[in-house]
């Protein structure tokens, strides 16, 4: 007989709060993590007194209020909760054609700014981002569950029928379509196209409305909140929680292979060649090492291949992690940055440069008069391979200089502070965070219906579930929520609960 009820893959957020509802509900739940601490790709490491953050600083999810601060809303189902501290501006933009501007947590404030460097486009511009907050409004006014499970649709739908009607004509639209209805500077719609590549990886065009009306909603609505002591401490709490509530986790516990009986999951096998068995299998892989790695590569669904003929991976990063002299810092800085020179180089491999600077909000991450920066941009990890061990370092160096000197235009003095470097590459992404390439999720091919190609939880294989980013509704610590709840909600029904 199983050992467990449902057996999860990896401790990324998404996985960790598909194992939290769970066990709240009185599942027998095992989460398997081969790294020595959960969270992924928003773990942290300790390096002489300083506390970096793995991924991004920015958080969404973490408001008090509405429906669509699913990580609020993960804590509390497992009876925990976080400190958090408000982060007053979301992005300070510094862009080409001198477009340096801050994205202000106070909406009107925004729309101001914004509207400072196109005044002949002010009634496009709130025009745009009121139609976000209407998508927004729709997914904030019910509960946020599994769009496979037919009794909660059909209640939703009853429940807030215009709020549902809202959703199904934005799910096959992208944003780009519908900023051109009312934006016509070329220049503001590539800011537009930046405001979505930040999160997405992609410009306007194929980027889903749903997530953009979420986003662009959100961070005026339940704000941007850093968790006191980093971001790490959002999956150490909700393990405390998952333990808490009856469920396990073990650590060093790498699946080498999903074990399946007659066609139907049942089961992983580890490494050191220990087996556990569940009645339902959970990977929070990514669909590539789900599908090709840790099941026979040639038994891949028919689906999943469909799914890869849309969908390829995104590229991974290369991350500068520095502890700097306070001095370094001017007067008013905020805790994130986008830095781009060239509008053709938005997509290109270190072209833009993402910023963040957690000590602004926590100073207890670094010593005192010090400060964190971690810069990451994006890099593919084709550009490092075959290289011996000397030429990964050079190369390392190299870029990491190169980085380190057009951050110098916002930050002067940078190279003088400089107090501690560390350099990740897409390898480093790889091996540590166990995802193919070191992807940071997948992107379309080529531009699609909105959401309307991501799948959903369940997969063509018998009792196995995907988890997190390469699953609807896609990349971002909330987004890998909602996919945790909606992965949780699909199995309580599966089994009868």
């Amino acid at each position: 007989m199983p050992t467990f009820d449902v057996i999860i893959i990896g401790s990324g957020i998404g996985g960790l709060v598909t194992a939290t509802q769970l066990a709240a509900k009185g599942i027998k739940v095992l989460v398997l993590e081969s790294y020595l601490i959960p969270g992924g790709s928003a773990g942290y490491f300790e390096r002489e007194g300083y506390c970096f953050d793995v991924g991004a600083s920015m958080i969404f999810g973490l408001g008090q209020k509405g429906t669509t601060n699913l990580l609020t809303r993960a804590l509390d189902a497992v009876n925990v909760s976080l400190e958090t501290i408000d982060d007053p501006v979301q992005i300070h933009y510094h862009l080409p054609q001198g477009l340096d501007l801050k994205v202000d947590r106070v909406y009107e404030k925004f729309l101001q700014n914004l509207t400072a460097y196109f005044r002949h486009e002010a009634k496009g511009i709130r025009r745009f981002y009121d139609e976000c907050w209407q998508v927004f409004n729709c997914l904030n006014s019910m509960e946020l569950l599994s769009l496979e499970e037919p009794r909660y649709l059909l209640r939703t739908f009853f429940q807030h029928p215009l709020a549902c009607l809202g959703l199904v004509k934005y799910l096959p639209q992208n944003v780009g379509k519908i900023a051109q209805r009312y934006i016509n500077d070329p220049q503001l719609l590539k800011f537009i196209d930046m405001e979505c590549y930040c999160w997405s990886v992609v410009p306007a065009k194929m980027t889903p409305m749903i997530n953009a009306g979420m986003v662009f909603s959100d961070r005026h609505y339940g704000g941007v909140n850093y968790p006191k002591g980093g971001v790490g401490k959002i999956a150490q709490t909700l393990v405390a929680g998952l333990e808490k509530a009856g469920g396990k986790i073990q650590y060093q516990a790498k699946v080498t292979e999903i074990i399946t009986e007659q066609g139907q999951a049942v089961g992983v096998r580890l490494a050191n060649g220990q087996v556990h068995r569940g009645k339902r299998i959970v990977s929070n892989a990514t669909r590539w090492d789900t599908f090709a790695k840790l099941l026979p590569k040639e038994k891949i669904p028919c689906d999943e291949k469909l799914w890869q003929q849309h969908y390829h991976k995104s590229p991974s990063f290369l991350s500068l992690h520095l502890g700097v002299q306070e001095s370094v810092l001017p007067t008013g800085t905020e805790c994130h940055h986008i830095l781009l020179e060239d509008w053709q180089q938005m997509t290109a491999p270190n072209g833009t440069i993402f910023v963040s600077i957690p000590t602004l909000l926590d100073p207890d991450l670094a010593p005192e008069g010090y400060h964190i920066i971690h810069a990451f941009t994006p890099d593919w990890i084709d550009n490092w391979q075959g290289l011996t061990q000397s030429e990964y370092e050079a190369n390392k160096e190299a870029a990491a200089w190169r980085i380190i000197d057009r951050l110098e235009k916002i930050f002067p003095g940078l190279d003088a502070g400089l107090d501690y470097l560390e350099v990740g590459t897409p390898r480093t992404h790889r091996r540590f965070l166990g995802r193919e390439d070191g992807t940071y999720g997948p992107i379309p091919r080529r531009q699609l219906w909105g959401l309307l190609g991501m799948p959903f939880n369940r997969t063509a294989i018998p009792g196995l579930y995907c988890v997190g980013d390469s699953t609807f509704p896609g990349q971002g610590l909330n987004a890998v929520a909602f996919s945790g709840f909606a992965c949780a909600h699909r199995i309580a029904v599966d089994l009868g609960l």
